[in-house]
């Protein structure tokens, strides 16, 4: 991975260490400040982002937005022509209206059934008087035992043909109201399912890709629209395994948009994912930008540098002096020496010990 670093600081100290140097090759260290930044490219995307999809199937009946349109949280976008979707819902609409007159006194259940119990009622009503007359004839012994019980015995027929007749209404009355409550829950899904015809943006935004056109036929899950919310924009980067461990949530930076090389950004690292990107064979991790934009164009490509350690007046080395196992050749000395390391820009290496401002240092062996 191709590394560029923003040094002014440590490009100044490489002037001024070639000034310092009186034979050709020789260098001696300087305390200079140093910052370590680790690269990473990257896009322009946009944080909250969504593909808006068919829920249903049919032909575009109207399409009211374009690429670079702006829209708000609940707009209709576009309207998907599903007659089966329309036709159920006229129908379950029908459905339910009648389920709520049958519970009404007028429907005709409900009437026959309060007829009947009204003349029932009249029955029990003349069969008590029946009764009652009967038992004063019977005191008076003008009526015998058994013609006084065959009255009674008709009078308690029609005391549980009322009690019947109750029940019969109250049933008709719960089955009523049982069909309104099955035909109104077909009457929501119905006018549910026919909502998926009118496509709606989920939130504000702006459309950054169009897929379909007025008249193109869509299956349900076919992406439609593709949505941002410009002021969800980030840096989404591509960041080497090697670096990766060095990075932590906090650290500032900066970053180059291509398509501005000289405009650079201060940004913020926001997020990282825990997990190795197989495609990209990278680790992800998300930039917020501490400053406005000039330009939001999702997807274009970018530069970064996150600055991952920084020291005040270190004791720095030119890299090429430095060998892979971290020795130097000191002027003078037969064998190469040992140094320890800290920091490590692309030019420049903080030596921690095993070197002073005094020693002089020549090109290694090669």
């Amino acid at each position: 991975m191709r590394k560029i670093h923003f040094f002014s600081q440590v490009l100044i100290g490489l002037i001024f260490l070639a000034s310092c140097s009186s034979n050709e090759g020789e260098v001696s260290p300087i305390k200079k400040d140093i910052t370590e930044t680790v690269f990473a490219s990257g896009s322009l995307e946009a944080e909250d982002q969504y593909q808006l999809i068919a829920q249903t199937e049919g032909y575009i009946k109207d399409m009211h937005f374009d690429e670079g349109d702006s829209v708000m949280l609940g707009q209709e976008l576009a309207i998907i022509e599903n007659i089966t979707f329309e036709a159920n819902r006229t129908a379950t609409s029908e459905q339910l209206r009648i389920a709520e007159f049958n519970l009404t006194s007028n429907a005709p259940a409900i009437q026959e059934a309060n007829a009947n119990l009204e003349y029932a009622l009249s029955k029990k009503e003349q069969d008590e008087k029946q009764v009652q007359r009967y038992r004063e004839l019977y005191k008076k012994e003008s009526v015998s035992a058994l013609e006084l019980e065959n009255i009674e015995l008709t009078y308690a027929q029609s005391d549980a043909n009322v009690k019947a007749l109750e029940k019969r209404l109250d049933l008709l009355k719960q089955q009523a109201k049982q069909s309104e409550i099955n035909q109104r829950a077909q009457e929501d899904i119905a006018s549910y399912n026919s909502a998926f015809n009118s496509l709606k943006a989920l939130s504000d935004g702006r459309i950054v890709k169009r897929y379909k056109q007025r008249g193109d036929y869509v299956r349900k899950g076919d992406v439609i629209f593709s949505i941002a919310n410009e002021a969800t924009i980030i840096g989404k980067l591509n960041v080497d395994e090697s670096s990766v461990e060095k990075l932590k949530i906090g650290q500032e930076g900066v970053v180059k948009l291509n398509t501005n090389s000289s405009k650079l950004y201060k940004v913020k690292l926001t997020k990282m994912n825990p997990m190795y990107d197989d495609a990209s064979q990278s680790f992800l991790c998300e930039v917020m930008f501490l400053e406005p934009l000039e330009f939001m164009v999702l997807g274009t490509r970018l530069e970064s540098n996150i600055n991952v350690a920084f020291k005040e007046e270190a004791l720095l080395i030119p890299r090429a002096y430095l060998s892979y196992s971290n020795t130097v050749q000191v002027k003078g000395e037969e064998t190469e020496r040992k140094v320890d390391v800290g920091i490590k820009s692309t030019e420049w290496v903080e030596v921690t010990s095993g070197l002073t401002l005094d020693d002089v240092l020549i090109p290694l062996k090669k």
